[in-house]
């Protein structure tokens, strides 16, 4: 039982990295409401709620993996003990 343990408590490690590195890229991508214009170098706002998008599937994928992620460390920590 240790051993499945361990193995849960290291996938539940690299599930939590995975995650956090896509939450990461989700934190600089350009929300598809806000535009950027080289000749002026200025930023526009158009805000039409129904054509903006926030976010990404690199968030709601990061999100989903950190939450498995834990899942996976509660579970392991009741075999481990």
């Amino acid at each position: 039982m240790v051993a499945v343990a361990n193995v849960l408590r290291l996938a539940g490690y690299a599930l939590g990295a995975l995650g956090g590195a896509l939450v990461f890229i989700e934190f600089f991508q350009l929300p598809s409401y806000v535009e950027f214009h080289e000749e002026f170098r200025d930023y526009s706002v158009d805000t039409k709620l129904d054509d903006a998008s926030e976010y990404t599937w690199f968030g709601r994928v990061g999100a989903f993996c950190i939450a498995l992620a834990f899942s996976l460390l509660f579970v392991a920590a009741f075999l481990g003990s």
